[in-house]
């Protein structure tokens, strides 16, 4: 007959504990298995608010269509027909040369240019006149049109960093159409996808205008579509502004000027100073 060595309750509590203790650990890693891969919620999310109309009740203005802003498509007289509508082929100082036998005296519109500018560009690539000395620019190519074929983008410089962009393209028949021209002062341009960026200076100090040119397929050229002002990085906030006070500024007093100290409307300011200028570091008391 077998026997089986006895053991006390006490003894088999350990091990009880022992094998709870393992199950702990491995129903986790087993449940942790069969979830791998699985969506797992980021907590709750805000809710979304649409544009709220304000003052739906007020009849509002009527606007009259505006102009679309571009120059109008015009062909370009003078060149030879564009084979396979490849206008890599184009040379672009021939081609501001013939549209300047084409409207000789135009001062003004897309096809105004300074007269020194008209001059120089008549020269460009006679016997003595420098490469440098051309204000046509080397040319640029694109597909701003969707055609699968290029564009030509040529700049032209003028005096003060003024710059005329003028976009051309070719039509199936061999003739170069110009879809874009505009004269501004320029900081640069840009080419984003099909656009044409230009970057500007805008009336405010510190600010800058950026207006993207694209393809308009109804007015077959190219329109200011979008226009953005922003700040210049590491401009100032806003224009300074004068004192109000004792310190220099348009200060009220008994001097002979505008202001409580000798001068026009200068003072020994009351304030701390700027070490850079002399100007308060903030406005005085009135």
């Amino acid at each position: 007959m077998k026997t089986f060595p006895f053991r006390s309750a006490a003894a088999s509590v350990p091990r009880a504990l022992a094998l709870t203790g393992l199950l702990a650990v491995l129903l986790p890693l087993v449940a942790g298995c069969g979830d791998a891969g699985g969506l797992v919620a980021a907590g709750s999310t805000p809710t979304a608010s649409g544009p709220v109309h304000l003052w739906p009740d007020r009849q509002g203005a009527v606007v009259p269509p505006a102009d679309p802003g571009g120059a109008p498509p015009e062909y370009v007289k003078g060149i030879p027909p564009v084979q396979d509508q490849d206008v890599h082929a184009v040379d672009p100082v021939a081609l501001v040369q013939a549209e300047l036998r084409a409207h000789p005296k135009t001062g003004a519109g897309p096809d105004g240019m300074p007269a020194e500018t008209a001059a120089a560009i008549r020269n460009c690539g006679k016997d003595g006149v420098e490469p440098q000395e051309c204000p046509v620019l080397a040319p640029y190519y694109r597909d701003l049109t969707g055609n699968a074929k290029d564009e030509l983008i040529v700049g032209i410089e003028y005096p003060d960093k003024m710059m005329s962009v003028r976009v051309y393209t070719a039509d199936a028949d061999g003739r170069l159409t110009r879809i874009m021209a505009t004269t501004q002062t320029v900081i640069n341009v840009d080419l984003a996808g099909r656009d044409v960026i230009l970057r500007a200076p805008s009336g405010n100090n510190g600010y800058e205008l950026i207006t993207a040119w694209s393809w308009d397929e109804k007015q077959m050229t190219m329109l200011p579509t979008r226009e953005q002002i922003v700040r210049v990085p590491g401009s100032p906030q806003g224009p300074a502004s004068p004192g109000h006070g004792h310190g220099p500024g348009a200060g009220h007093g008994a001097g002979p000027g505008n202001g409580t100290g000798p001068g026009s409307g200068t003072g020994p300011g009351t304030g701390p100073r700027s070490k850079a200028t002399g100007a308060p570091d903030r406005p005085g008391t009135p």
